[in-house]
C-alpha cells in the first residue's frame, strides 16, 4: 500500500483540481479520510480474514463501488446543507469518490501484495497496473519508522509528490480543471 501521507496528498491535489463554487466545512478533511479509508481492511487481519478474500486487504474497501457508496452516505451524512441533485452536491459527491477511489489506483502502483480489488463484489480479481514505481508501505506504524519507511517517503516522494506538487502549479497557471 501508499502511506497514508501519499493517499492524504493525493486527496488534497484532488480538490485543488475542482473549480468548485464553494468548499463546505470539512471538505478538505472529508476529502483525506476518504482517501486514507480503504485502509481500514487492515482490521480484518486482527479477526482471521484472509488477505485474499473479498473482505480482506485490498479487496471490497479498494473498489468503485466502494468508493461510490462512501461518497454518496458521507455527502448525506455531513453535508446535509447542500440540496441534493445540485451542481455544488454533484461535485461534492464527486470529489469524495474520487478521494476514495484514488486509493485503490496509488495501491495498484506499488510493488508489492496482491493486487487490487477493483471490481469487487462482481469479481474478486486482484490487479495492479502495469506500471509499479511507488515502494510499498509497511503495515503498522512502528515498522514505518525504519529503513523501509525512509525508502518509502522517498518513492512518495518522486511518484507521488512531484507530480502533485507539478499539478498544483499547473492548476495555478491555468486553472482547475473542472470549470464552474
Amino acid at each position: 500500500m501508499a502511506s497514508a501521507f501519499a493517499h492524504a496528498l493525493a486527496a488534497m491535489t484532488v480538490g485543488k483540481a475542482l473549480n468548485l463554487k464553494e468548499r463546505p466545512s470539512g471538505f478538505w478533511s472529508m476529502g483525506i479520510i476518504c482517501a486514507i479509508l480503504p485502509d481500514i481492511d487492515v482490521l480484518a487481519f486482527a479477526v482471521g480474514i484472509p488477505y485474499g478474500h473479498v473482505l480482506g486487504h485490498r479487496g471490497f474497501t479498494h473498489s468503485i463501488v466502494f468508493a461510490a457508496l462512501v461518497a454518496l452516505l458521507l455527502c448525506r451524512l455531513f453535508f446535509r446543507r447542500i440540496a441534493p441533485g445540485s451542481p455544488q452536491w454533484f461535485g461534492q459527491v464527486f470529489y469524495l469518490f474520487i478521494c476514495t477511489a484514488s486509493h485503490g489506483l496509488l495501491d495498484a502502483m506499488t510493488n508489492g501484495g496482491l493486487g487490487i480489488a477493483f471490481f469487487s463484489p462482481f469479481d474478486n480479481a486482484r490487479y495492479f497496473l502495469p506500471w509499479q514505481p511507488i515502494q510499498v508501505s509497511p503495515i503498522g506504524v512502528a515498522a514505518f519508522f525504519s529503513e523501509w519507511g525512509l525508502q518509502v517517503i522517498s518513492s512518495e516522494f518522486i511518484w507521488v509528490g512531484l507530480p502533485c506538487l507539478a499539478l498544483l502549479i499547473l492548476f495555478k497557471l491555468f486553472g482547475a480543471v473542472i470549470p464552474k
